[in-house]
């Protein structure tokens, strides 16, 4: 992530991973593991960036960004984000969706005069 909070993300197209999360309960090492694997899928081949957002309601919408639909898999099937899976399921969800999308357009800018 770079310092605005936005992934700064190449030419599409790239695919995009949207983790949305319904948090409960304790933190319980939930925010160490999370920083954790921002910090693992950071290393792993095809990893673009992330931008992520937790409401103080516990909702919270991750986005990674990557290269390929191989370099997805190849997260998803690494062992300690595997374990990372499992404990939110039994101990930090109450409810999650994840999408997988390929970016075909993609464009921004800066914001206009007034705007918030």
């Amino acid at each position: 992530m770079s310092q605005s909070g936005f992934a700064s993300t190449p030419r599409p197209p790239y695919y995009a991973v949207i983790f949305t999360s319904q948090r409960q309960g304790p933190d319980d090492g939930y925010g160490e593991t999370a920083q954790r694997m921002v910090e693992l899928a950071a290393t792993m081949p095809g990893y673009l960036g992330v931008e992520s957002v937790r409401g103080e309601d516990g909702l919270g919408i991750t986005v990674s960004y990557w290269e390929s639909e191989e370099a997805i898999a190849n997260w998803r099937n690494h062992a300690e984000h595997a374990t990372a899976r499992a404990r939110g399921r039994e101990a930090w969800y109450s409810r999650y969706e994840l999408r997988v999308a390929k970016v075909e357009r993609a464009y921004g800018g800066p914001p206009k005069a007034g705007a918030q």
